[in-house]
């Protein structure tokens, strides 16, 4: 029984002059995908099935998240594609911290955070086009013990935003998983089992920020301290 089928048109042939040849990809009857790029219709691909698995798995609950590991905790920061997530990853890891993650927290029945180490894939400001960077390009390590969550940082980039970060809730936390969590509502009652779980034992932070850096340096005080 196939439960999910890909299909590709890759364009051949010498392009003619006035005549832009697409690439293709479909997933079961749906276009997922049309562009000049193969490298874009293979990240669509990745990004699709991805997101398949992630809501069909009943091994680790996926959130849409970045993910670094910080002295023996987890720093998750959840949010979906061109909220800034990545760059704060990024600036985590030239800070120190192992690389979990730039996409997906991947949680275990007892709320803990594991690996899901693909590299990084930070955009190019002119073309918007995905540059992938291996973490070992900061001179960092890739996170392979699961991690309780330390802190839950919720925030989004916002032009010349000075980070004051509020204090969350744990409801509020359980709340702004659920938000960005995949199977959330195929598996209501394990999601909330798991986020509360998650929440409950981790600092919730929130607030619109400007600079990565700033947010970082915040942070990691916050957690020296």
């Amino acid at each position: 029984m196939v439960d999910r089928l890909y299909s590709f048109f890759i364009s051949g042939g010498q392009p003619r002059r006035g005549v832009r040849s697409f690439h293709l990809l479909f997933g079961d009857i749906q276009n997922l995908a049309r562009t000049l790029h193969e490298d874009e219709l293979l990240g669509a691909f990745e990004s699709d099935l991805n997101n398949y698995i992630g809501r069909s798995t009943s091994n680790g609950f996926f959130v849409h998240a970045g993910v670094v590991g910080w002295k023996g905790r987890a720093i998750v920061i959840p949010g979906v594609s061109h909220c800034g997530k990545t760059m704060l990853v990024k600036e985590f890891l030239q800070h120190g911290a192992s690389y979990y993650s730039d996409e997906f927290a991947v949680f275990d029945e007892r709320g803990y955070v594991s690996a899901f180490a693909k590299p990084l894939g930070i955009r190019d400001e002119i073309s918007q086009r995905q540059v992938r960077i291996l973490p070992k390009e900061f001179g960092n390590e890739t996170g392979v013990e699961a991690l309780p969550v330390g802190l839950l940082l919720f925030t989004r980039y916002q032009e010349f935003a000075s980070w004051k970060p509020k204090v969350m809730t744990t409801g509020g936390g359980v709340l702004g998983l659920l938000a960005n969590a995949l199977a959330a509502r195929e598996q209501p009652e394990r999601a909330l089992t798991i986020l509360e779980r998650v929440a409950r034992g981790a600092q919730i932070l929130t607030g619109e920020r400007g600079h990565a850096r700033d947010v970082v340096q915040g942070v990691l005080d916050r957690l020296t301290n």
